[in-house]
């Protein structure tokens, strides 16, 4: 062991997933927690099938309002994370996000790592966009069953955090359902792999490409209350901070692009303190010298 302290950002990206999905009884029963504020969005993805989860996710939340048998508009929804889009940004996708920490913490196995060009990289990011109009709204909006409901094509189909916190722990939890699984299981069970295969070699690839939370709070990183800050005039030009980044921001031009966390790796290494972070007006402080 390298005697190490986990960061204050691990501990709080930890802790965050504890409270989230704190409810230990459902794991140990295999049973779903139904309690009231079970209806109240959190910030960040997380499966409502998951046994411990204390709250509804917002984007599953989002296509069962779009989806159902009354198609109403989501205000609720909608508002909710435009409150968390204005105050948090993607800070919550930095922070907060269970499986961010997942893909953090695969991205940590001692594997030669891939850097994507970026002429693929580029038009890729576009993806997670498309998959918050076509999965989350269009499809539920429109593809209407006989029933008058309409699958929630995105937790369905194609959410790997579905499937590691709810899918997995219900079924080794519950026998009854692992005779039910069939060939749509299995196909979640291999995205889940392929993004955990590859979040060994790319750091964060499904918030990178995939994430339509990470989509919808992306259109709020001009707005929102949390911000960065690059003082230019202290900058040295080093790029420390852009061959640290997860997202692989040009930290140097665009240190607020709609693909930043927020999880301060760049201002962790900045040698001359010309980065900060945080609420309302903020001022970089100059690293003293030891």
């Amino acid at each position: 062991m390298n005697g190490r302290r986990p960061s204050l950002r691990r501990v709080v990206q930890v802790v965050s997933a504890v409270l989230i999905n704190g409810y230990a009884a459902g794991f140990q029963r295999g049973r779903i927690f139904t309690g009231g504020i079970k209806a109240v969005c959190v910030p960040v993805l997380n499966c409502y099938s998951c046994p411990g989860a204390l709250g509804a996710c917002p984007i599953g939340a989002l296509q069962a309002a779009v989806g159902g048998v009354r198609h109403h508009f989501p205000f609720y929804v909608l508002g909710t994370l435009m409150l968390f889009g204005v105050v948090l940004g993607r800070l919550a996708c930095g922070l907060l996000c269970p499986f961010g920490l997942v893909q953090d913490l695969l991205h940590k196995i001692p594997v030669p790592k891939w850097r994507v060009p970026k002429i693929i990289d580029r038009p890729a990011r576009y993806l997670k966009y498309v998959v918050l109009a076509l999965l989350v709204i269009l499809l539920p909006a429109f593809a209407v069953t006989k029933t008058g409901v309409t699958p929630p094509y995105f937790c369905e189909y194609l959410c790997p955090a579905g499937t590691l916190e709810g899918g997995i722990p219900l079924m080794i939890a519950d026998p009854a359902l692992r005779t039910l699984a069939g060939g749509l299981f299995r196909w979640k069970v291999l995205v889940l792999a392929a993004i955990a295969a590859v979040s060994a070699v790319i750091h964060r690839p499904f918030c990178r490409y995939l994430c339509p939370l990470g989509a919808f709070y992306a259109l709020f990183y001009r707005f929102s209350f949390f911000q960065m800050h690059l003082e230019k005039d202290k900058c040295v030009g080093c790029r420390q901070c852009e061959r640290v980044c997860p997202m692989a921001v040009e930290v140097t031009k665009n240190i607020n692009s709609p693909e930043c966390i927020c999880c301060g790796a760049c201002k962790s290494v900045c040698p001359t303190g010309a980065i900060a972070s945080g609420f309302g007006g903020i001022r970089p402080v100059r690293k003293g010298r030891s």
